[in-house]
């Protein structure tokens, strides 16, 4: 999540970054210790969130030799949508920062680095405040995950964390600290408290689980920031979380109505499965785009041509062709959601011959989840167990992100803790609420 996180005194204004893997959002905080967040308005409606995606319009080809500028944020939605889904989406760049395979690539014929793709995204928000607040800042305070996506290790955080600094100087800010995105949300948590607690932060976004165990409350506020940091016994996390849930989606619900395990006739009558390579494309949202490569389609229309179920290829055909990754993405997200309040909810996409209509059960959701929510527990038990901490110690278990609303998530931490002391709020903004209130705070 981006929070851009603005102090209103007579010092320079300092910017807070919360930028994530599928939702950014911004908020300010002045002297007095108010904070507000910046609105991010799609189709008329203001948000608090704005999307962390890319969309280049195809428009933009008819001017040979010119470098194509990219819509950004909620804009990048609205654009995608007035040209009927044509043209290049790009999809969570942040969660590319620790791969190390990727450094680019090409849009109508230039080359896009992945710091300028960052950067881009970056810039919008950077402007989207400017907008509202009437302030252009340079100085920044930007949450991270604790691990990034991607990663295998400590070498690969601190790579993306370099990768991450260049995207802040492509959009202007070369004055940037980074705070672990947790913390931030143990800074939002701590302004409804009267007493001192040790608190268990769990911050679920897109692409990263990340906790962390400190000591917050009246005792800490004004603290500097070594103080501060001397308050966190520790810190883990793991790359998986509700891009990794609406995977198991596409492989369980809509993969094999697309063909997903059928078969296709060989030369001499035979029968061979379809390749899995393409359903593992559809699983990721930013690979899609990969199917449209021309030699991509050429072997798909062969695949399709050979394939017994045909209809079912034709039909994942028109999604790549028709470029409805997105909208197909939104579709099995909104499922997800509604799996959080109900025992099941139905999976509806109709565009030409796709016709997705299931009934999906939260029990087969959370059995299908279940290699991600022991990589959570993993997670959490290695933290207590490397701090030494006992389940008794804890005061309070603080969930915020999109996937906290997710039952199975919270039975992670009820379990363990008890339900009495889990607590929540401003699940998809707390952690910009308190980057900001800590930038404020430290300045």
């Amino acid at each position: 999540m981006l929070c851009l996180e603005i102090e209103m005194n007579t010092r320079a204004p300092t910017l807070g970054f919360d930028f994530g893997t599928t939702n950014s959002t911004v908020a300010l905080a002045d002297p007095g210790g108010a904070v507000r967040s910046v609105s991010f308005p799609l189709f008329g409606r203001g948000r608090p969130t704005a999307r962390s995606i890319l969309f280049f319009d195809p428009d933009e080809q008819e001017f040979a030799g010119h470098r194509p500028e990219p819509f950004a944020g909620n804009p990048a939605i609205e654009r995608y949508e007035h040209v009927g889904g044509e043209g290049r989406l790009v999809l969570s760049p942040k969660s590319w920062l620790a791969a190390r395979s990727f450094d680019a690539t090409m849009v109508f014929g230039h080359r896009f680095d992945l710091e300028h793709l960052v950067g881009a995204v970056v810039a919008h928000m950077r402007a989207r405040t400017r907008e509202e607040f009437g302030v252009d800042a340079r100085r920044v305070v930007a949450g991270r995950p604790v691990h990034f996506a991607r990663g295998e290790g400590d070498e690969d955080d601190d790579f993306a964390e370099v990768r991450l600094r260049r995207a802040f100087a492509v959009a202007g800010i070369e004055d940037v600290t980074f705070e672990y995105e947790p913390i931030g949300a143990a800074y939002a948590y701590e302004q409804r408290l009267s007493d001192d607690e040790l608190i268990l932060i769990g911050d679920f976004g897109g692409g990263t689980s990340d906790f962390c165990l400190l000591a917050v409350g009246p005792s800490y506020r004004g603290a500097s920031r070594e103080e501060r940091r001397d308050s966190i016994l520790g810190t883990g996390g793991v790359g998986r979380a509700g891009d990794a849930f609406d995977a198991r989606i596409i492989r369980n619900v809509v993969a094999p109505r697309l063909g997903q395990g059928s078969e296709r006739r060989g030369v001499f009558g035979d029968r061979f499965p379809i390749p899995g390579w393409i359903y593992r494309h559809l699983e990721k949202w930013h690979r899609l785009s990969m199917l449209k490569a021309p030699d991509m389609m050429r072997r798909l229309h062969r695949i399709q041509r050979a394939a017994v179920e045909s209809e079912q290829l034709e039909a994942l055909l028109h999604i790549v062709e028709q470029d409805l990754g997105f909208a197909l993405y939104r579709a099995v997200e909104g499922t997800k959601r509604r799996l959080s309040s109900r025992p099941e909810a139905k999976l509806l996409f109709h565009d030409g011959p796709v016709a997705l209509d299931a009934d999906v059960r939260r029990t087969d959701f959370e059995a299908w989840i279940g290699p991600e929510l022991a990589e959570i527990e993993g997670a959490v038990d290695g933290l207590m167990e490397s701090t030494r901490t006992t389940v008794e110690e804890v005061d309070r278990v603080f969930l915020t992100g999109g996937s906290s609303f997710v039952p199975a998530v919270r039975r992670v931490f009820e379990d363990r803790f008890g339900a009495h002391r889990i607590a929540d709020g401003e699940e998809l903004t707390s952690v910009a609420r308190g980057l900001a209130l800590r930038a404020a705070e430290a300045a």
